[in-house]
């Protein structure tokens, strides 16, 4: 897999086509945690729009992209991997990998030098970029991408409006899963056709389903309902437009009687799940079941194992909603997620981590909510360095889509 790279900044550009007269102070850059040093031409904040510009030599020494100066045109082009920016100097618009870009400024000549705004670069390349005004610090992380990262879509009607903004933002983001909520009424060339662009950028798509009433016995004919639709849908398309796999999300423990007496819902959740492996026994599709990142103290009704490993005998992979925003330290990203680490590697299974942008009504240290997008990449950075050294972590997913798009 191409290593991409990740970022949450907006795109924007400077006023004019020279730099102005008057610029703020010099601003240090740090890459991957180390300083940069500019020999020649230093970065700087330009005040009238605000923005960091440095040299463009700087996207090519340590950025690691290829740069091409065409002197007829004044124009600049930067590759890296299959992303591709042309811009000129003065124009107020730059092609990105073959769309046209507008903003509100250019690209500037300073001494000779051709000034890029560091931002605008930056997001395309998918690096995260972190202001830090104490220390008049622009920090970027290059690595971040390398973190494989499913998301849920649980309103599908999106993808009756533009899905190729749907498939951009998880590329920039360095999506690999969509766990896609499947409404059956709606018309299957529309998943069909969101699948495709999905598969050709190297996304994958899970038909997702599933609340809290599926764990009872009562429920069984609404689960093979959903794994028959699937089943037929994948039959009737090309393998480019099938469904990867199932995704469930079923909850039990949110029913009203999980308090009192959770042996029952336990032993019914359970009958359920053997349904779903007898359903979908040699149907090719992957399996996977969120489950919450504490679900490993719950033991088998009668065992004395648990029933996070009781699920991990049967199906593929779980995602551990482990809901917090705090990669290290006590209850954090890392110590919550090990113990179901460590059963799935001795399972040769999979567990992919989750986090919540949402808004929660749990506690300030539960969802990303009104944190940036850039400050969670480097929480997810910095639990991602702690957990691939268990054989079984898979990544990380985030909880949702469109929380995930909304934040800042």
């Amino acid at each position: 897999m191409r290593k991409l790279l990740v970022c949450t900044l907006a795109i924007m550009l400077g006023l004019a086509a020279f730099i102005p007269a008057v610029y703020a102070s010099e601003v240090r850059v740090s890459v991957d945690g180390r300083d940069v040093q500019f020999p020649d031409e230093h970065p700087y904040v330009d005040q009238r729009s605000n923005l960091t510009m440095v040299p463009l030599s700087f996207v090519s020494d340590k950025l690691g992209a290829a740069t091409k100066w065409n002197g007829k045109l004044n124009q600049i082009t930067i590759s890296h991997h299959r992303d591709t920016i042309i811009l000129a100097i003065g124009d107020n618009h730059a092609l990105v990998n073959g769309k046209r870009v507008n903003f509100e400024g250019a690209a500037v000549l300073k001494n000779g030098r051709t000034m890029v705004p560091l931002r605008f670069i930056s997001e395309v390349l998918h690096a995260i970029v972190d202001w830090q005004p104490a220390r008049n610090l622009v920090s970027i992380v290059t690595s971040v991408a390398s973190v494989p990262k499913g998301t849920w879509i649980w309103d599908s009607s999106i993808l009756k409006q533009d899905q190729d903004q749907i498939i951009n933002f998880a590329k920039m983001k360095g999506v690999t899963s969509i766990y896609l909520q499947v409404d059956r009424d709606m018309d299957p060339a529309i998943y069909e056709s969101f699948i495709r662009k999905a598969k050709s950028e190297g996304i994958r798509v899970e038909a997702l389903e599933g609340r809290p009433e599926w764990a009872n016995r009562s429920k069984q004919e609404d689960i093979q309902k959903f794994i028959a639709w699937v089943k037929t849908y994948n039959s009737s398309v090309s393998p480019e437009a099938s469904f990867a796999g199932l995704h469930f999300d079923i909850e039990p423990y949110s029913l009203s009687g999980w308090t009192k007496d959770n042996k029952t819902i336990l032993e019914s959740w359970m009958n359920n799940l053997r349904l779903i492996e007898k359903e979908t026994k040699g149907s090719g599709l992957k399996i996977a079941m969120d489950v919450p990142y504490w679900l490993n103290t719950i033991k088998v009704p009668g065992k004395d194992y648990s029933m996070s490993a009781w699920l991990l005998e049967k199906f593929d992979c779980l995602v551990i909603m482990n809901y917090r925003n705090h990669a290290l330290g006590n209850n954090g990203i890392v110590e919550n997620a090990q113990a179901m680490l460590r059963e799935a590697s001795t399972l040769k299974k999979q567990v992919v981590v989750a986090v919540e942008t949402a808004k929660s009504s749990e506690g300030p240290r539960i969802s990303f909510y009104s944190m940036s997008s850039g400050a969670m990449e480097k929480e997810l950075q910095s639990a991602h360095n702690q957990l691939t050294r268990y054989a079984s972590y898979a990544g990380f997913a985030i909880h949702e889509f469109k929380s995930w798009q909304d934040m800042k």
